[in-house]
């Protein structure tokens, strides 16, 4: 079942129903200041960091679901409703939201009564529009009055839903023309304020929410709208809220325009007051200013799409196959921008409040964007960088506020360290900066402690070096990319996290997943090594990525596949010796990736094995079969029902290490078919099972052992993103970014009659076509570029400012 459809002309996907199966959400904003909102209003706004400079409250776990947001109402005489449904979800003639590319549309109308509202953030603008438009369709004049709502989160967002002794005591607003602004601890250490405001008079307006509301009503019921009229109140305590009131009255075919402006102000300590108790109004008069009318609004949103117009040219395909080319073209990477600017932080699923930018996270989402802004994404790898210790160790997490670690959830996930060799490689591979190397960087964000990035790489290196375990693989510290894989945990108490709590202090627990990663990411810094004249060092490195090799053929083999671990008492984990959880998805991918054993067989006999034992209808399992009791010694795993999130879900985050590893001995129906059974725009057509939104990845979807196979959950954020499009466009369609040139080697399914993309690559445009005319999955018979015949499957570094023809036959 549908509740929409895509509209790829104008990048929308266009819903229709406004009861989706769960809220389809879409984010406004692309550096500093976010916004995420529903298909029916809900959502929140913050300033870089949800925790820590939340502008509006939200609700989760709320009954129902997605309560609260940035309301509208209309009355119309005794007919109350709102034009994106919710809250009032009085029944429409007519609903229709758009989520675009940072921005949302609504479309309603209720007895000849038309509303049209468009949310969005300006580039580099630290406020939200919200452009509205009231037309009077009928035959008859049209009395209305018009309310909008939001309420003030008291900034910090966890202390805000918990501190309600000092909370109820401390909201503070001010009201001056057709402005609300929120200044609740302003006189103290903040030196930050909000406001809403409309481009026009108002009638009235409310900030206390109790008043606005009614003690014992919900947002879909509201007092002040039921009486038609403000009680103009300024909120002291309690809950403050901002509500301006309007009143217009229409002729027939009349339509009134208006800007609403969500904003965020920070003044000078020694400026804040313009007089005594009374806000420096002036930095929001000039935001106001700046986007006063239509025209100013419009020529904003025109901007944006500019914006995205250029982003997304970087990259586009014709394969024949709109279901892959929106995906390629439009969502995923729309998807993968905003997980660079969200990491794991801020969705209806992450609240925000308890996690930042995640160190391995960061890193793996800087391959989705890094093609579309380079400069960003450099900045991103010394933030994240600078997070790291001496010995290679770094936090696990960091604030996007303050770009320091975060010591409540502290370090010791040993894969960490070695994401960093991958995005620097991938960033230099897209530039050719290797200046990057070269850059000084902290540890632990002490200047003092600053050395060259190469050292931050080195450092990331021999931390499994200097951390292996008796069987000469990596040792898993608290967990490797698995968060729940908990071997050192050995948690009895429920009040424990798995993450953080080590209750075997000298664990000498291995991950066959860290030791791929390690031999993969090894070759690349090898490379790196090498391209610097370092020969000395990629020689030193290139002893110990061979002795993991080794190590891996020798004890990280099962037979027919690689193992997982071997768990605190050196018991093999991810075996056919085990009575659950025989086989896992992580050590496959990434030992296949690696090519661990390819000459003996091992990494086709291993992704033989994810078909036979991981593969269903859904997409791939991340082991098989499903843990059915508590094992103290695996820990999280093993606590969640079989079929859902680590214990047997279709993970989509890891999926796409299989469908590269097929692609490394050519087998490129494999791959493709792994690719369509977790691709967003595959999946619409199920979209009352699937749940979450059919226009962006998940991270997981209900296993086969689950007890509802293929509902899917966590929408938005997730390395999904990220590693999908890699998959896809480097790999399947095989156009992948080296040192020396662009890479030409597809890998794709054998029916594919060929394929078209447009390729920006260091300054110069690649007009690549690909003909498969004998239908083979991999090899390349023919590359010519401007009709010159190239020899082997990498074009050259080719002339900046220039278009160049590339011609492909495979065969």
């Amino acid at each position: 079942m549908k509740y929409g459809h895509f509209d790829d002309k104008n990048r929308e996907y266009v819903i229709e129903n406004p009861k989706t199966p769960y809220p389809w959400i879409n984010y406004l904003g692309n550096e500093d200041f976010f916004s995420l909102t529903s298909n029916t209003g809900g959502g929140y706004t913050f300033y870089k960091d949800a925790k820590f400079r939340r502008l509006t409250r939200y609700r989760y776990n709320n009954v129902p679901v997605d309560d609260g947001g940035k309301y509208f109402y209309i009355k119309d005489g005794n007919t109350v409703w709102s034009p994106g449904w919710k809250p009032v979800k009085t029944a429409l003639d007519s609903y229709e939201c758009r989520h675009g590319m940072s921005y949302t549309k609504f479309k309603s109308s209720k007895n000849g009564i038309q509303s049209e509202i468009t949310q969005f953030i300006p580039l580099g603008f630290w406020g939200e529009i919200q452009k509205v438009s009231i037309k009077n369709t009928s035959s008859e004049i049209k009395k209305i009055k018009l309310f909008s709502f939001i309420e003030w989160c008291l900034w910090n967002a966890d202390d805000d839903m918990k501190n309600f002794q000092r909370n109820f005591s401390t909201g503070e607003v001010e009201v001056e023309d057709a402005v609300i602004y929120h200044k609740t601890e302003f006189k103290e250490r903040r030196n930050h304020y909000a406001f809403y405001s409309v481009n026009q008079e108002i009638n009235g307006f409310d900030t206390d929410r109790e008043s606005f509301v009614g003690l014992y009503n919900g947002f879909d019921n509201p007092d002040v709208v039921n009486d038609g009229k403000p009680k103009n109140t300024i909120a002291h305590g309690w809950s403050p809220i901002a509500s301006h009131y309007i009143e217009m009255e229409l002729q027939p075919g009349e339509s009134r325009d208006y800007v609403f402006m969500l904003g965020y102000v920070e003044v000078d300590e020694n400026d804040k007051w313009e007089s005594k108790s009374v806000i420096n109004k002036q930095p929001a008069k000039q935001m106001i200013e700046k986007y006063n009318n239509v025209e100013k609004v419009d020529a904003a949103l025109e901007e944006l799409r500019l914006y995205w117009d250029n982003l997304l040219g970087k990259i586009s395909i014709d394969s024949g196959d709109e279901k892959l080319d929106r995906m390629v073209n439009i969502w995923n990477q729309y998807q993968c921008m905003v997980t660079f600017n969200m990491s794991r932080s801020a969705s209806f699923f992450e609240s925000g409040i308890g996690r930042g930018m995640g160190f391995r996270d960061s890193n793996q989402d800087l391959i989705g964007f890094v093609h579309q802004i380079p400069e960003r994404a450099r900045e991103r790898i010394v933030d994240i960088a600078s997070t790291q210790f001496e010995d290679g160790s770094c936090y696990h997490q960091y604030q996007p506020l303050t770009k320091k670690g975060n010591a409540a959830i502290g370090g010791d996930f040993n894969d960490d360290p070695l994401w960093l060799i991958l995005s620097t490689s991938e960033y230099i591979k897209e530039t050719g900066d290797f200046t990057l190397l070269d850059e000084m960087v902290p540890f632990d964000n002490d200047e003092s402690r600053a050395k060259s990035h190469f050292e931050h790489l080195k450092a990331s290196f021999y931390h499994v070096v200097n951390n292996l375990g008796p069987h000469q693989l990596p040792l898993i510290g608290r967990a490797d990319w698995n968060d729940c894989l908990n071997l050192n945990c050995f948690s009895t108490n429920p009040n424990d996290s798995f993450q953080t709590t080590g209750n075997k202090k000298d664990g000498q627990a291995e991950s066959l997943m860290i030791a791929g990663l390690f031999v993969t990411y090894g070759k690349e810094y090898i490379k790196l090594c090498q391209r610097i004249g370092n020969e000395k060092e990629a020689h030193e490195a290139q002893i110990h990525v061979d002795q993991m090799i080794k190590a891996v053929k020798t004890h990280g083999w099962d037979g027919d596949w690689y193992l997982r671990a071997y768990d605190y008492y050196g018991n093999k984990v991810g075996s056919n010796e085990n009575e659950e959880g025989k086989i896992f998805i992580e050590s496959q991918g990434w030992c296949s990736m690696a090519e661990i054993g390819k000459e003996e067989g091992m990494v086709e006999n291993a992704l033989d094995a994810v078909k036979e034992h991981l593969d269903c209808e859904y997409g791939i399992v991340l082991n098989s079969p499903a843990f059915s009791k508590y094992y103290i010694e695996y820990g999280e795993i093993s606590t969640y029902p079989a079929g859902y999130k680590e214990n047997g879900g279709i993970f989509c985050h890891n999926n796409p290490w299989i469908m590269i590893g097929e692609t490394m001995i050519g087998r490129g129906d494999e791959a493709y078919d792994y690719y369509t059974k977790i691709a967003p725009s595959f999946l619409e057509d199920i979209s009352e099972l699937h749940k979450v939104e059919p226009y962006v990845y998940c991270q997981m979807i209900a296993g086969k052992e689950a007890i509802k196979p293929g509902e899917a959950k966590n929408s938005w954020l997730s390395g999904t993103a990220s590693w999908n499009f890699y998959a896809i466009t480097q790999y399947i369609l095989g156009v992948k970014p080296d040192y020396d040139g662009l890479i030409i080697n597809p890998c794709i399914p054998k029916k594919w009659d060929g394929f078209k993309m447009k390729r920006a690559f260091r300054g110069a445009t690649y007009n690549i076509e690909v003909s498969n005319p004998d239908h083979v999955s991999k090899g390349i018979k023919e590359l010519r570029v401007n009709g010159k015949l190239i020899s082997g499957f990498i074009i050259p570094l080719l002339e900046k400012g220039k278009a160049y023809d590339v011609k492909v036959i495979m065969g």
